[in-house]
């Protein structure tokens, strides 16, 4: 019986990128954040063995490497979702039911503020403004902004993506 080697096609790939990639920063004085830019690209977020990793191969403390992958909010050390889900809770949403739009998201979901579903599929978040204010209340799920919301709405836009 036959049996699947796309994980380790698919982790030796990951592992190539990670050398060229270090190939080309490790006698480059300020290349620690493009190079955590570049893993997190590689790898969907930043797991403590490729934190380990970069601070060998960059010769850099790790604490130095934790230190800016926590200081920067671009930076996840947990997996995310395939589909970002953006709630804006900013002046104009929070005064037309920005909240209870957030509300309802962890209803459905089953998840909290920066907290990715089981399946892999939903990451919540929530930011301080979309620049849609027009839109209020207003979500984005990756690029596409749903404005002009109402909470029994959320679930089926949800159900639209994959």
């Amino acid at each position: 019986m036959a049996s699947c080697t796309c994980g380790e096609q698919a982790d030796q790939t990951k592992e190539a990128a990670m050398q060229k990639l270090f190939d080309q920063y490790r006698d480059y004085k300020g290349g620690l954040i493009p190079v955590l830019q570049e893993a997190q690209n590689i790898y969907g977020y930043l797991p403590k063995e490729v934190l380990q990793q970069i601070a060998k191969e960059l010769r850099i403390p790790f604490s130095k490497v934790f230190g800016v992958c926590t200081f920067y909010a671009q930076f996840h050390l947990k997996p995310r979702g395939r589909n970002i889900i953006r709630v804006c809770l900013g002046t104009a949403c929070h005064v037309r039911g920005g909240s209870k739009i957030f509300e309802a998201a962890k209803e459905h979901l089953g998840v909290g503020h920066g907290e990715t579903t089981d399946d892999l599929k939903f990451t919540l978040e929530t930011v301080a403004c979309i620049g849609a204010c027009g839109l209020s209340p207003c979500m984005m799920i990756n690029d596409d902004t749903h404005g002009r919301l109402v909470p029994k709405q959320v679930g089926g836009i949800f159900d639209s993506y994959e």
